[in-house]
């Protein structure tokens, strides 16, 4: 993945002294491409600049494809759920989350760098009762990777798939329009968000969860405007 992040989409990281040195600690991304390559992307940022391992939260589908699921859980993957967020938290452990899930990565092209729902806030949830920080992720570049144009939602669920994506080179160029838009991308690590202040109970308190979780949202969205109001072109 390396000369693809440094060759290909020269990847520009920003923020990474938010990342804790050391201890447990949640990131949370914003979700875009048509194909999940930001999230390994992410892995691969952080452990080159920061020197740690993040443990992705991947969704059911993600476990049950050949090949996939095993590459997934080598890479360090878990599931998402609540229960993995907090064993791992609680263990010291950096943990990466797209809250958007596949809406995110399958959402229209026009509604690019647009955040969808970031689900019910089960993530700010554990993070509170974990008690660690909770870092927001903005990256730009990956949605003008595969560019979704279209879908075939027939034949998306006739394979078990939430969608599938049409996109100006695939299907047309066959095998070649696999291979993804040379993008320049932007990572910015923002400034924590603390939890361990928050009383014991906070995390079942729905109206606190859910301030914290719209509160991290609209960091993650108003760092996008910045960063594309900052760069001189998709791919440059």
């Amino acid at each position: 993945l390396r000369p693809i992040a440094e060759k290909w989409f020269r990847l520009e990281v920003r923020g990474l002294e938010n990342i804790p040195a050391e201890g447990g600690a949640l990131v949370v991304s914003n979700h875009s491409g048509t194909v999940p390559v930001d999230g390994l992307m992410t892995m691969l940022t952080v452990h080159d600049h920061a020197g740690r391992f993040l443990r992705p939260l991947g969704a059911d589908l993600v476990f049950k494809l050949p090949l996939v699921s095993s590459l997934a859980r080598k890479g360090g993957a878990t599931l998402a759920c609540t229960e993995d967020a907090e064993r791992m938290l609680s263990g010291g452990e950096l943990v990466g989350v797209w809250p958007e899930g596949f809406k995110g990565i399958g959402k229209p092209f026009r509604e690019r760098y647009k955040l969808q729902r970031f689900g019910r806030g089960g993530f700010v949830a554990a993070a509170i009762r974990t008690g660690v920080p909770i870092v927001p992720l903005s990256v730009v570049g990956a949605e003008e990777i595969y560019p979704l144009v279209g879908n075939v939602p027939s034949l998306a669920r006739l394979l078990g798939l939430p969608y599938l994506p049409i996109t100006p080179t695939f299907p047309l160029l066959g095998p070649l329009g696999l291979v993804p838009l040379p993008s320049k991308w932007v990572m910015e690590f923002g400034e924590p968000v603390r939890t361990d202040e928050l009383d014991a109970g906070a995390a079942d308190d729905p109206m606190l969860v859910f301030d914290v979780t719209d509160q991290v949202r609209e960091t993650i969205q108003q760092t996008l405007y910045s960063l594309l109001m900052q760069r001189r072109g998709t791919f440059f």
